[in-house]
């Protein structure tokens, strides 16, 4: 027992140093990430030294985050003393920036952009020196150091005279955008060139940058044709519209055909980014030939130019091509909309747009379902237009174009609607609320009922003219016909109620019969009865004699939503209603309208559901023939 038990507690002690071992090794690294003494010194700095020679003293013996921390405090020093800043401590931070890591390269070319643009620094004297040193990492290896000095560069361009852009930046430019130079050089030469071009006059970009722009549009890389050709667009309107059809139009219609994709592709979207400055100037017939251009552009490969179907089989990789075709130019037809004018659009583009919606290559509809909020925001109240084409990219056979379409689909739709309340045009904006009806075929229920509801009730409460109210009332109704949760379908019908039937304005009372009849139409008779018809029974009560004399005029169809003998109450409260109106009512046109509805025979309620077909109840009569004769009916009123 005792040997045992010593066993144990030498067990358990060696455990316990086994713990401290493992303690002691946990501590090491840490006592390692201490700095020494040595380590300490070296990091210390003269407290007498003044901020100038501080920043001297780090950038020369201080370590790597001192220097980085004095490169980005350099525009506070330039701020309280520039001339010693510039004299001493800027030549130091480019001595020191031959050999930066990329982090404080980064930092570097955040504060010389910083001086740039700022006041504080005096251009006549000082721009040339932090000029050189950002043209000079222009050229660094690393081409995310190297683009981020080129954002400064390009930056501080808005910022710069004309004068100092001419001869600190284009004279160097002539000779990194010769072909000896790096594709980096040359691609960055693409950008500078089209950054300047809008700061100088025509006369000068067309003597001093278009040779530059020429020779890099016709450089052996297509990424240096693809980035020059980008830059065409500001080209152009630096040197203005005769110079671009004299000069760039050219250049561009050569670039269109280059045997690289992405060149031609730059090259077509810098035509329809162009579309604008030509549309100016271009005559009747150039409109329309350009217009009648893109339009074959968009069914190559699928027709004829007389339109009939084209059969013939093309090679693989020749139908491939013209998919691509037809598939930037549905990625343009945003552009083309504005280039055609959306007032014209089913004139000019709507038969266009149909093909290429429905076109057999998956790509092509895929960027028409990108761009269609593009064109619903275009087309305006005239959104109503291409309801059939949003119809079938939202049935699409491929999951992705259905899914493209919807997220920036439901916002445009609700801003089209917007516009069109806020026009004159009254019947637009009925006739787009007829289309918002098939909404829920293609919308989930949570997208209407956050995006679309609210707004159709504010339209039936507040708009002011009755068509369009009244295809707002039956829009909410087809909302409410095909919204599956049950929660929302009550709120709904609860808001109806509250804000229609029980409504303040006798207008909103008269929304809620125009609602009823709309009901009538949608839904079952059994529906209708349980939420919509004794609150339209209980208007007979209404203070306004408009309201009621409409509820007569609707009797005879309420009292055809009742099914006997089920609905045997609803029906005594209908006949309560047309005795109350008899009785008590002291409008001449409403006692009018009663005893019209009641010679028609609204008493008469056997003879009713006869003339009406209503063989059910007639079944009903039959099989209980003696039990109402012994109540005292007359044979003549069990004729059938």
């Amino acid at each position: 027992m005792f040997v045992s038990k010593m066993t144990l507690n030498q067990s358990s002690l060696f455990g316990q140093v086994d713990d401290l071992q493992d303690l002691t090794f946990i501590e090491r690294p840490i006592r390692r990430s201490l700095k020494t003494a040595e380590e300490i010194e070296k990091l210390t700095v003269d407290e007498d030294l003044n901020d100038i020679e501080r920043a001297v003293y780090l950038l020369s013996s201080g370590q790597d985050v001192q220097r980085a921390s004095v490169i980005i405090n350099l525009p506070n020093l330039v701020r309280q003393n520039p001339a010693e800043t510039f004299r001493r401590v800027v030549p130091k931070v480019r001595e020191v920036l031959h050999v930066a890591g990329a982090d404080m390269q980064l930092a570097a070319a955040g504060s010389f952009l910083t001086l740039l643009q700022d006041d504080i620094v005096l251009i006549q004297t000082h721009t040339h020196s932090i000029l050189q040193i950002v043209l000079l990492n222009l050229d660094h290896r690393d081409t995310v150091v190297s683009n981020a000095w080129l954002e400064t560069l390009l930056s501080a361009i808005d910022a710069l005279p004309k004068e100092t852009i001419r001869q600190e930046i284009l004279s160097p430019l002539v000779s990194k955008a010769q072909l000896s130079q790096s594709l980096q050089a040359r691609l960055a030469s693409c950008r500078i060139l089209g950054k300047v071009a809008c700061k100088f006059e025509s006369p000068i970009v067309k003597k001093d940058l278009l040779p530059l722009v020429r020779s890099l549009c016709q450089d052996v890389e297509y990424e240096v044709r693809s980035c020059m050709c980008r830059q065409l667009e500001n080209i152009a309107r630096g040197i203005g519209l005769d110079h671009t059809k004299a000069a760039v139009l050219p250049e561009l219609v050569e670039l269109a055909r280059d045997e690289g994709s992405t060149v031609r592709l730059a090259a077509f979207d810098t035509i329809i980014n162009l579309l604008e400055m030509f549309d100016t100037s271009f005559t009747e017939e150039q409109h329309l030939w350009f217009l009648e251009f893109y339009k074959k552009l968009c069914v190559l490969g699928l027709q004829h130019e007389n339109g009939h179907s084209d059969n013939q089989v093309y090679p693989l990789e020749l139908e491939s091509k013209y998919a691509l075709v037809r598939r930037n130019c549905a990625y343009n037809f945003p552009a083309m909309v504005l280039f055609a004018d959306p007032n014209h659009f089913l004139t000019e583009l709507y038969p266009t747009f149909s093909s290429l919606c429905h076109d057999p290559e998956i790509t092509v509809r895929r960027t028409m379902a990108e761009g269609f909020h593009e064109i619903v925001k275009l087309l305006g109240p005239n959104v109503h237009f291409i309801h059939k084409e949003l119809v079938v990219l939202l049935q699409d056979d491929s999951l992705e174009v259905r899914h493209l379409i919807v997220p920036e689909l439901v916002p445009a739709l609700a801003a089209a609607e917007q516009k069109a309340a806020l026009s004159l045009r009254w019947r637009v904006h009925e006739r787009l609320l007829q289309r918002y009806a098939c909404l829920p075929r293609v919308v989930s229920a949570d997208q209407i009922y956050f995006r679309f509801l609210q707004r159709m009730f504010a339209i039936v409460t507040t708009n002011n003219v009755l068509p369009v109210q009244r295809e707002a009332a039956r829009t909410l109704c087809m909302f409410l016909r095909y919204n599956r949760k049950q929660e929302q379908r009550q709120e709904i019908i609860g808001k109806v109620l509250q804000e229609l039937a029980q409504g303040r304005s006798y207008w909103n009372r008269l929304r809620y019969l125009d609602l009823c009849e709309i009901a009538m139409e949608l839904f079952s008779k059994a529906y209708f009865c349980k939420h919509f018809l004794i609150q339209a029974l209980e208007l007979v009560n209404d203070p306004v004699a408009n309201v009621r004399y409409k509820l007569c005029h609707m009797l005879p169809r309420l009292r055809s939503t009742i099914r006997l003998p089920a609905d045997k109450h609803l029906l005594q409260q209908l006949e309560f209603c047309v005795r109350k109106l008899l009785c008590r009512e002291k409008d001449k046109d409403v006692v009018a309208t009663v005893r019209k509805v009641r010679e028609g025979g609204v008493d008469d309620i056997t003879e009713y559901y006869f003339n009406q077909g209503h063989l059910e109840m007639s079944l009903f009569l039959k099989e209980n023939c003696a039990n109402i004769i012994a109540k005292g009916f007359s044979n003549d009123q069990l004729a059938f």
